[in-house]
């Protein structure tokens, strides 16, 4: 039944994807938050999808922290499930993520309509400016700004150590801060293709101000906050993520 379930939310959200992506081209004139408006509710109706065909449910905690000011959110990184969850739950957002993912075909150009920070992870100093000056303007034209510090879906039970772009651009900004943390793996594996039947706790956390902090300190603070939520969720504290040992 769970590959039943699978197969059909698979086909489904393989053919919105095209539909909404080639929307997304079309709309390409209008304002961003029309055109985000429009193409996010490929997002939405996929949770909505999870929820009625794989019995996938959405639990939030701590809605009362989004405000109406745009922020930069620091999410957990677990799954593809994220991606969506966060537009059904946040005022309109970008993402900073690497370019290639812009190089897919339809998926890649729905993606491109959404204003993402797309870097080059080899970039270096490059890539960081680029997260600083580009997450400023979407910040400034009322967008908020999604970054995953850990760089990379890390499976369950591990913690990837923190990328400074997050919180260079908030210290350097000013805008505050928003930790989200989940347990979305157990339910939507990392490269997985079935969809287990399960209630996904998202956590969202109070907004910290970062206009006083330096980026250290300010990440330290993120990092361990995601490590103690993530132990409430998993029941254990989550070991250190090395991505040389998975390379």
């Amino acid at each position: 039944m769970i590959y039943i379930r699978s197969s059909i939310f698979f086909i489904i959200h393989a053919i919105s994807a095209v539909i909404f992506s080639c929307l997304g081209v079309l709309l390409w004139p209008l304002p961003f938050k029309k055109r985000y408006a429009v193409v996010s509710m490929w997002a939405r109706s996929n949770i909505w999808l999870l929820d009625k065909i794989c019995l996938v449910r959405l639990k939030v905690e701590g809605r009362e922290h989004i405000s109406d000011q745009p922020a930069i959110i620091i999410c957990k990184h677990q799954s593809a499930w994220e991606t969506l969850a966060l537009q059904s739950v946040f005022p309109p957002q970008v993402w900073v993520l690497k370019r290639e993912l812009l190089w897919i075909p339809f998926f890649g150009w729905g993606l491109a309509s959404l204003n993402p920070i797309a870097i080059d992870r080899k970039a270096g100093r490059k890539a960081l400016s680029q997260v600083i000056e580009q997450g400023l303007e979407r910040l400034s034209s009322g967008a908020w700004v999604v970054i995953f510090p850990e760089g990379t879906r890390v499976a369950p039970g591990y913690i990837g150590r923190f990328g400074i772009g997050g919180v260079k651009l908030a210290t350097q900004t000013k805008y505050p801060v928003i930790p989200v943390c989940h347990d979305a793996a157990k339910a939507w594996p990392k490269q997985g293709f079935l969809k287990y039947p399960a209630e996904i706790t998202m956590v969202i956390g109070e907004q910290i101000d970062s206009s006083n902090v330096s980026s250290n300190d300010l990440n330290q603070q993120l990092f361990e906050w995601m490590e103690n939520q993530q132990t409430v969720l998993e029941g254990k504290k989550p070991m250190l993520f090395d991505k040389k040992k998975e390379q």
